[in-house]
């Protein structure tokens, strides 16, 4: 699903905040992505999404190689991929249906069958009798659940999620990550990059460590140097 080979992104003025990683995430699996505040986990999860692209090596994502995607097909592959972020990016001039319909709106989807989907998805996360309030009103992680609703609502292949539990007390953060647990097992790909080293270790999955740039671990957490990050 998938695939950096020697990528590499330095930014005007000679940062490097990627330096020659190489992994692959295989379809359906589950991973997380760790290492310290700068080491490169956000600028990652950018140049799949491509809201950067690569300096150098080559990105590959459902087969597709990045780099020869033009501005035009940006949307497309977008629109295979659910994001959700620490910071929720909800709209608190909207309802919590809204918010969710908006990747359907934006897709032209016809309003029943968005109904039909804006639904099942807050039904997945536990609002779905909380869809006519206004998001501002919510617990902190109520807020994350509509912000994973709305990333899952267009049934996307790959979810991507940069640090979804970075605000949220431990039993909270437990409870997202069932949510995405549930989604890896109906065969979504998930990546998340996360700090949160006593977590990720309950877990027990895979983790890609980065250390300044540098993929220094690629494996359970429990047995790397890269939980010390």
């Amino acid at each position: 699903m998938i695939r950096f080979d020697e990528v590499s992104k330095r930014y005007p003025g000679g940062y490097e905040a990627l330096d020659r990683a190489s992994f692959e995430v295989a379809r359906a699996e589950f991973v997380f992505l760790t290492g310290h505040s700068g080491a490169g986990k956000s600028t990652l999860l950018k140049l799949i999404m491509l809201m950067e692209r690569a300096s150098q090596g080559q990105v590959l994502v459902d087969g597709k190689n990045l780099n020869r995607l033009s501005a035009r097909q940006i949307p497309q592959l977008r629109r295979r991929i659910g994001v959700v972020f620490q910071n929720h990016q909800l709209l608190f001039d909207r309802s919590v249906y809204d918010n969710v319909a908006l990747p359907l709106v934006i897709e032209g989807y016809a309003p029943k069958e968005a109904a039909r989907r804006v639904r099942a998805a807050l039904d997945k996360v536990g609002l779905l009798n909380k869809e006519k309030q206004n998001p501002i009103v919510l617990s902190g992680g109520e807020q994350q659940r509509v912000g994973i609703a709305r990333a899952v609502v267009n049934k996307p292949r790959l979810l991507l999620a940069d640090e979804p539990t970075g605000n949220l007390d431990p039993a909270l953060s437990a409870e997202i990550m069932t949510l995405f647990k549930q989604f890896n097992d109906v065969g979504v790909t998930v990546l998340i990059a996360s700090h949160d080293v006593a977590l990720i270790r309950k877990l027990n999955k895979r983790v890609l460590g980065l250390n300044q740039g540098q993929l220094v671990h690629d494996g359970v957490l429990a047995n790397a140097a890269a939980g010390k990050n």
